[in-house]
């Protein structure tokens, strides 16, 4: 919600009249006049702190609109000139957020042409981006390739002022374009621009910039000797420049290095569907998140392959692999030659990696170069599968350093798409990988929310390997769910995505039971997380904390905390776990894990309906009604998730009608208890339905005229009770439902067996006049008459025992004279009914 203040200048912004703002724009014509005056631009403080403030102002004009306005061409021209200028950052900035919300002049577009003159910045480009049209792509396209030549000669290459001011914008508007539109570069385009990202990743000098320098007290400036570049640890570097070299200053190339480098895997990426890739064939093991037009292919580069020197697989060293092969890839075509430079360049990287940083800072750069390093490689393997072997002893040795320590996580995140997409070609173990990646990684990192993020939207891009390929996926769903226990928000779009696979005949009912105990599993992480904090402080221990840390319910809390499935289904112990987390209902973590569970178990039914067979279903339905009286306790996550199991306990038996039948017992046991009616409504209800819908002969042959008898009288003794006796102490009274439902039931099954008839019209006649006499006391006058209404109906029905039989008992494949949930009865039944009482 906005303050009383920004309400009011909204208002204001949204009721301006048309004269009131052309005499605004008339004013900021004249403000910025001055920009065309001189090089200084807005002369003087006044007039840029003036221009600033009516910018703001026209800026939340535009954008309270809602809606796209055109300026005065005058005023559209002086802002695109201003945004075009020298003027400071803050200027900048507000035009293009100005020309932004506006629809342009025709004749005053921001031209690209005017990228040849280099008067483009990072603002102008990225308005100049989204307001090119598609035709006019390559020609931008062009324009900024062309902007990235540089004249010739070491002079040059070697200056030490730092890129040029628009190279550091143009790579970033290249960027943009390649990855959205690939398709808007030639073959010239993608052979000019593999050529720079060549001559940028190799060839940069490992000499210090010039920038380095030192002032004595009693003399001026020493100016030192730059000095060849170094480690992260300090020592010499070798002959090949990377980003992760360390200098007092910085040449132009080796900024244009760095610039490259973090352009290099969106652009192999893209120009796989460029018109000069030679590749010819999709790569169906692509695993990466190209973008929308973009496949990545395979290209088995045997001349490559030739090329290259097979001694490098051997002694692993990026020296020498740069030595033997600086000769031989000058023959090959562009793309080529960049693969292979890429190739080196993520080498000599993982290579660096092994040297400890001296600033943390560094150290962190180190993993996120890494990522970069070993996602490089994987798309150049990708492209090429010849170059596996070479790259595998280097990746494999990287995960050997880093798998003991869970520091850089993301980079096993990495290595982990490697050996997924290469492991077979490689012919190497992967299982080490996989329990490292679901087991100790969710196990141990479960509150870190960037490996969260970065865990579960790598499963989500490479799903459909994992899943048939990978066993121990589907076999982590313990672990993965540690996750959504912990930060159920961040991470439900994920799980709503990832849930339907981890269903499998064999884990269903496991994970029925871990979706249904997620409260406890988030109440559990806290305490184990409090627990250490706990004995690192000494401080004092709570009551659920105390039972986390006895050895006597140690189990309980060892199993929810579980890494694989298969240890178990469920808790035998369950209402004594509920009763040791009772003081973490309203703990934020354990509301917000409760909230998810529902939206969860829609997904999850709907993916057990496509792969569960009969004899899965029926033990769910034993599930779902045992696990409705075992929840932990938050009343509003009970009552939603009786809901919810009470919905597909319908949708299950409507589809596989013979689960009653086979599941009669359970189901008259639940539905004979008359607890559940006043605590489980709406599974209660829909349980008497189901018993008075499908139990009958024409439904299943199985259904004897015992077993309709047994259900009659079970029902029967519940109406009973419930209409006769005070509801338990802390319950509310039987909702009239839960009556109507009962007495449909009693109706439905004595049209089956006639000589119910008699007893269940007995009944009905005695209940309504309990009603109609007050024996019988409800909270509204609507309730006591819906089920005198419903009671007049039924026994009216059965005095014709035909009649009730074809309207209760409908066959199953007929015309269905009735829809009846356990409400009121369908417009056909009232009309029976009525014709009834005339006979």
């Amino acid at each position: 919600m906005y303050s009383h203040g920004s309400e009011s200048l909204l208002k204001q912004a949204r009721d301006i009249q048309d004269a009131e703002m052309a005499k605004f724009c008339s004013r900021m014509v004249k403000q910025t006049q001055a920009r065309d005056q001189g090089p200084q631009g807005l002369q003087g403080r006044d007039q840029g702190l003036e221009a600033v403030d009516s910018l703001q102002r026209l800026h939340l004009i535009l954008a309270a609109s809602g809606r796209a306005q055109s300026l005065p061409s005058e005023l559209h021209q002086r802002l695109l000139a201003l945004l075009l200028s020298s003027s400071g950052e803050q200027l900048q900035v507000l035009c293009a957020a100005v020309l932004r919300e506006t629809a342009p002049p025709s004749d005053h577009k921001l031209n690209y042409s005017q990228c040849s003159g280099g008067r483009l910045n990072s603002h102008a480009l990225g308005l100049l981006v989204t307001q090119v049209s598609k035709e006019d792509l390559p020609s931008l396209c062009g324009l900024l390739l062309q902007s990235l030549e540089a004249p010739e000669g070491p002079a040059h290459s070697r200056a030490p002022e730092g890129p040029p001011h628009s190279l550091t914008h143009t790579l970033p508007a290249l960027a943009a374009i390649i990855s959205h539109s690939p398709d808007c570069l030639t073959e010239d385009h993608v052979t000019l621009l593999n050529k720079k990202l060549i001559d940028w990743l190799r060839y940069a000098s490992t000499q210090q910039g010039g920038g380095a320098s030192s002032v004595g007290f009693f003399n001026g400036p020493r100016i030192r000797q730059p000095g060849p570049v170094t480690e992260l640890d300090g020592g010499p570097s070798g002959d090949f420049f990377t980003v992760l070299c360390v200098a007092q200053g910085f040449t132009e190339d080796q900024w244009m290095n760095a610039h490259a480098f973090s352009l290099l895997r969106p652009w192999l990426l893209a120009s796989s569907a460029a018109p000069g890739d030679s590749s010819a064939e999709a790569d169906p093991l692509s695993l990466s998140s190209p973008p929308a037009g973009c496949r990545l292919q395979l290209s088995l580069s045997h001349s490559f392959s030739h090329c290259t020197d097979d001694r490098s697989d051997v002694d692993g060293s990026v020296v020498s692999m740069v030595s033997a092969t600086s000769s031989s890839s000058r023959l090959l075509a562009p793309r080529e030659r960049l693969r292979e430079k890429s190739f080196l360049y993520a080498q000599r990287l993982i290579e660096q990696s092994d040297r400890k940083a001296l600033k943390r800072a560094d150290s962190e750069l180190q993993k996120a170069c890494l990522v970069e390093a070993v996602l490089i490689l994987d798309q150049v393997c990708l492209e090429d599968v010849s170059q596996v072997f070479r790259a595998f002893p280097a990746v494999k040795a990287l995960y050997g350093r880093l798998s003991p320590e869970l520091g850089a996580a993301r980079v096993l995140l990495a290595v982990a798409q490697f050996y997924l997409n290469h492991g077979e070609t490689a012919a190497v173990d992967c299982e080490p990988v996989w329990r490292l990646v679901f087991g100790r990684l969710p196990a141990e990192l479960f509150n870190d929310p960037h490996l969260a993020h970065s865990l579960l939207r790598f499963t989500r891009l490479h799903l459909h390997h994992l899943q048939p390929r990978v066993v121990q996926y589907t076999q982590a769903f313990p672990n993965l769910l540690k996750f959504l226990a912990w930060d159920s928000p961040a991470v439900l779009e994920d799980f709503v995505d990832l849930l339907p696979s981890l269903v499998t005949p064999g884990t269903a009912v496991e994970l029925l039971h871990s979706l249904l105990d997620l409260p406890c599993l988030s109440a559990t992480l806290v305490l184990q997380l409090r627990c250490l904090a706990l004995s690192a402080a000494g401080g004092r221990a709570q009551l659920s904390l105390e039972a986390f840390r006895s050895p006597a319910h140690r189990g309980l809390f060892l199993f929810l905390l579980r890494a694989e499935a298969g240890s178990g289904d469920t808790i035998a112990r369950l209402a004594t776990l509920h009763r040791l987390l009772a003081e973490a209902a309203d703990w934020p973590r354990v509301v917000q894990a409760a909230q998810a569970v529902p939206v969860l178990l829609h997904v999850y039914f709907n993916a057990v309906v496509t792969v569960a067979n009969e004899k899965l279903l029926s033990q769910l339905v034993s599930v779902l009604l045992e696990r409705s009286s075992l929840l932990f306790n938050i009343p509003t996550f009970i009552k939603e998730i009786h809901r919810v199991l009470s919905f597909h306990l319908l949708r299950f038996c409507k589809l596989r009608p013979s689960l009653v039948v086979d599941q009669s017992h359970e189901l008259l046991e639940f539905a004979g208890t008359t607890a559940n009616a006043f605590s489980k409504e709406a599974v209660f209800t829909d349980v008497v339905w189901l018993l008075g819908e499908v139990l009958s002969g024409g439904s299943d042959p199985r259904c004897s005229v015992e077993l309709i008898t047994s259900c009659f009288e079970s029902l029967e003794a519940v109406l009973f009770e419930v209409t006769s006796s005070a509801p338990p102490p802390g319950e509310e009274p039987v909702a009239p439902r839960v009556i109507t439902s009962l007495m449909s039931a009693l109706a439905k099954l004595a049209s089956r067996s006639h000589d119910l008839i008699p007893r269940v019209s007995l009944f009905l006649s005695k209940l309504r006049a309990a009603a109609r006499g007050g024996a019988v006391v409800w909270s509204r006058e609507e309730d006591l008459v819906a089920i005198v209404t419903r009671g007049e109906e039924l026994c009216s029905l059965l005095r014709l025992p035909g009649v009730a039989q074809s309207v209760l008992t409908p066959p199953p494949r007929g015309p269905r004279w009735h829809r009846d949930l356990n409400v009121a009865p369908s417009l056909q039944l009232r009309a029976l009914s009525g014709l009834a009482l005339l006979h």
